[in-house]
């Protein structure tokens, strides 16, 4: 099934609300966010990351004009030369895409061995906004619901300084 399908399923099953506006492909988040001007939320990237041995993985959820220190985050999750995982990686774990990796993609991670980073920057905004598992859809969502189907799929979240 289509990862978007799922994602609504769930949210519904969770009585969480949610917009989904649809466009054309968007291939960077500048073009994402022409899309969805105007709309409130603030504009995310996610970021699927691990550490040099490939032992650990790290999700992160950030602002998406916000640039990663890879050094920080590093010192953070206790982790050296903490990198972005590979294409095959991506789809190994979560069953995504460079470009569309979210949160939602989670319920596909069966070892549920991911760790899930918000930027205590965004945490107190009141909407998010995602890729469902496409790039010519956004998801907007509640930061505490977001929050919510995180924990229905069994994920802690760590906020973060970054």
């Amino acid at each position: 099934m289509e990862l978007f399908l799922l994602i609504e399923e769930k949210l519904k099953e969770l009585s969480i609300n949610f917009n989904v506006v649809e466009h054309e492909p968007a291939l960077t988040t500048e073009q994402a966010d022409r899309f969805i001007e105007g709309l409130e939320g603030v504009r995310t990237k996610t970021m699927f990351l691990t550490n040099r041995k490939k032992t650990e993985f790290y999700m992160l959820i950030m602002d998406d004009k916000k640039r990663l220190d890879m050094k920080k985050l590093g010192e953070i999750v206790s982790a050296n030369h903490i990198k972005m995982v590979s294409e095959n990686t991506i789809y190994e774990k979560i069953m995504s895409q460079p470009g569309i990796v979210s949160p939602f993609a989670l319920m596909n991670n069966k070892e549920k061995d991911i760790k899930v980073y918000i930027d205590k920057e965004i945490i107190e905004e009141e909407y998010m906004t995602f890729h469902p598992g496409t790039n010519e859809k956004t998801l907007f969502i509640k930061t505490v619901d977001l929050l919510k189907f995180l924990e229905s799929i069994e994920y802690d979240v760590n906020v973060i300084e970054i």
